[in-house]
């Protein structure tokens, strides 16, 4: 089979290697299908790490990706050979306190698809995953619905651990596939009013175009400026979706006093850096958010209904042969991206 390797800083490859075995009775084989270019894809990409994690080379990445299942073990009985599934890319151990609390998203012996030290990634045309992993999709749905499921949790996630009113009037900093999957997943869960700030212009149009009162770009205006005139009373909660200090620094100068910020975005820097006097006189909650906890069905579910479309999202498509590019393209913020996506079938 083909498989996709880092061998360096912005360097990769496309190998061949075995097809992987089944070796437990709850193990799945799958074809994939699609795979969605990741963000944190990015950084392992550009600068080989995300804090203590670092790659070794070489090593695949890949998490955001759907398929259909090939092969079973003996004990698989929620899925058969020739479903077509969404691929969660968390696998948690179930015995460490955080899972024995709820808390999965951060097991302590967590294993996590393109995650240096922990398992190789998905961008290879066979992958073995546990049953527990595979969601399986309904009929009408896509292998990109599939994919972009994933993204649009942590979205879910980040909303449910916000608990904000239903009123919540909420500003989104960097309108990439995370922010874009913030908006969307409150919008399923009703909320209405959004103000986003978005440096590429081709995102701030989706943003727009998805229903956010105003977009502000950070290159050309202050934000802060321009979004009190709006809102003479700031936000309610601002969702730092960039991994960008100057947004953090937003944020906490938009927010209201007793507001929320919940950072979502992945900083490519050790320490985040804030005011304490503007943080304590406002007495704001900072609340990060780690991935997703207990939300692929939820989500799956609500894009089964239609209540969240992922097909905004994608932009470029590209084949696996062409993976290099489309890291480049996505690295760089080229030709106004969005979601790139990798096509097993192109």
């Amino acid at each position: 089979m083909k498989k996709v390797i880092l061998t360096g800083i912005k360097q990769m490859e496309v190998v061949e290697a075995p097809v992987p075995e089944i070796k437990n009775d709850t193990d799945v084989l799958i074809k994939m299908s699609v795979v969605g270019v990741c963000g944190s894809d990015i950084h392992y990409y550009d600068t080989g790490r995300i804090g203590s994690q670092v790659v070794e080379y070489p090593f695949a990445v890949g998490h955001e990706g759907a398929g259909i299942v090939a092969a079973v073990g003996s004990a698989v009985k929620s899925v058969k050979v020739g479903d077509r599934i969404a691929v969660e890319p968390s696998i948690a151990c179930g015995e460490c306190d955080q899972c024995k609390t709820g808390r999965e998203n951060t097991c302590r012996n967590n294993l996590f698809l393109g995650c240096p030290g922990q398992i190789e990634g998905n961008l290879q045309e066979y992958l073995i995953m546990p049953e527990s992993q595979c969601l399986k999709l309904e009929d009408h749905m896509t292998a990109d619905d599939g994919a972009n499921s994933e993204p649009l949790a942590i979205g879910l996630y980040a909303n449910k651990i916000a608990q904000l009113d239903k009123d919540a009037t909420i500003g989104i900093l960097g309108f990439g596939p995370i922010g874009m999957s913030v908006m969307l997943m409150a919008q399923s869960l009703g909320f209405s009013k959004f103000y986003v700030s978005e440096k590429i212009q081709e995102r701030a149009a989706i943003a727009e175009k998805a229903g956010a009162l105003q977009v502000f770009n950070p290159n050309n205006e202050n934000v802060t400026h321009s979004l009190s005139e709006k809102e003479p009373l700031l936000l309610d909660a601002v969702f730092e979706c960039c991994g960008q200090q100057e947004a953090l620094d937003t944020a906490f100068e938009i927010v209201k006093p007793g507001g929320k910020i919940i950072i979502v975005g992945i900083p490519e820097f050790d320490e985040w850096t804030f005011k304490a006097d503007v943080a304590r006189r406002k007495e704001i909650t900072i609340i990060h958010c780690r991935r997703q906890n207990h939300c692929a069905e939820e989500t799956l579910q609500l894009i089964a209904d239609g209540k969240v479309n992922p097909a905004q999202m994608v932009t470029h498509r590209f084949s696996l042969e062409q993976s290099k590019a489309a890291f480049d393209l996505v690295s760089n913020y080229e030709d106004g991206v969005m979601k790139a996506m990798i096509d097993f079938n192109a």
